[in-house]
């Protein structure tokens, strides 16, 4: 016998409902349908309801491109992260995701996968679907931006570029937190494990460091890592233990990671032997043995504080061109006071 198929034929699909179609079910004429729907406010209240109420009950969809044509907005906000894998990105993303709901917008997501040329053409391609772009830790440099944000509005996260607005955290609070707990603890030898070298929050990270450590009489390293990511973390393990050094911060928790699982398995205690300390706080850091200790981001503040701003670009009410969010150290298992201090 016959199996049925699983997806109903083309011919039996039903069409998706139009404005004309909601225009004869409420008596009205499609252009006021079009406005009660893409410019709500602007029509006697009841009027706006029962348009609404008839197009949840055709089961209509505003179409985004279809409604650029006439308006020139699409309703549609692109994101583009550095690396979709790194959960970093999840409480941001899902913050950005919220403001823009709340904001009736629909967020579009790619990932440059940490390469500034992917990244380029991504926007490129993306400017022609959106009102305007998030770039999260972009690899571009500012020449590349500033074009893009002649286009259309561009705003920045975790990366400040001059004349384009930006949501970065305050990495100072957190690192003065951290770096005074070290001091306190006896450490006086620290080592920055270092991300990518086109990663604007990097180089901030090891600015604050190396600033604040030799204010304080401290002895600090840059070490290089090859990647942002666990593996990076623990193919640096060597370099670290050449580094002579008590305790490391490394440039976001996968590389703290990787670089504590390497300790393990070369039997280097963590934290007697080398306390280590992240970037970020993402989700699952307090989990291994010994939990990591983090500088932590507003992730979720800074992707809800991005959307709502380039929003604003676009409605003409912009403001200041920078926000900044507070970071703070999370302190656990990773951190002690050193078995021999020097």
């Amino acid at each position: 016998m016959d199996q049925p198929d699983a997806a109903a034929p083309a011919q039996d699909r039903k069409a998706p409902a139009t404005i004309y179609d909601i225009a004869r079910h409420t008596g009205v004429s499609p252009s006021t349908v079009s406005r009660a729907l893409n410019k709500p406010g602007r029509l006697n209240p009841d009027t706006e309801r029962r348009i609404r109420e008839a197009a949840k009950e055709l089961g209509y969809r505003i179409n985004p491109m279809a409604r650029a044509l006439p308006t020139g907005k699409t309703g549609t906000l692109g994101l583009i992260v550095s690396d979709i894998t790194n959960p970093v990105y999840f409480d941001l993303v899902r913050g950005a995701e919220r403001a823009a709901s709340e904001a009736g917008f629909t967020l579009i997501f790619a990932d440059s996968q940490e390469s500034g040329e992917l990244e380029l053409t991504t926007a490129e391609r993306l400017q022609s679907y959106v009102d305007g772009l998030l770039l999260v830790a972009s690899r571009l440099d500012d020449r590349q931006i500033q074009g893009l944000s002649s286009v259309k509005p561009v705003m920045m996260v975790n990366r400040e570029v001059p004349g384009i607005p930006a949501v970065v955290p305050d990495v100072r609070p957190g690192i003065t937190d951290a770096l005074d707990q070290l001091r306190r603890l006896g450490h006086r030898r620290i080592a920055y494990l270092s991300g990518p070298p086109l990663s604007w929050l990097n180089g901030m990270r090891w600015k604050t460091l190396f600033d604040l450590a030799v204010e304080w009489d401290m002895s600090i390293v840059e070490v290089k890592s090859t990647a942002p990511t666990r593996e990076g973390g623990a193919e640096a393990f060597q370099r670290v233990k050449a580094a002579g050094v008590t305790a490391v911060f490394a440039y976001n928790d996968l590389v703290a990671l990787g670089l504590l699982r390497e300790c393990r398995e070369h039997r280097i205690d963590v934290p007697g032997r080398l306390s280590i300390i992240g970037f970020d706080d993402i989700f699952g850091a307090d989990l291994p043995t010994p939990a990591l200790s983090s500088i932590k981001s507003p992730l979720s503040e800074i992707g809800e504080k991005a959307v709502r701003r380039l929003l604003s670009e676009l409605d003409g009410t912009q403001g200041g061109t920078e926000i900044l969010l507070q970071t703070r150290f999370v302190s656990r298992e990773s951190v002690a006071g050193p078995h021999e201090v020097q």
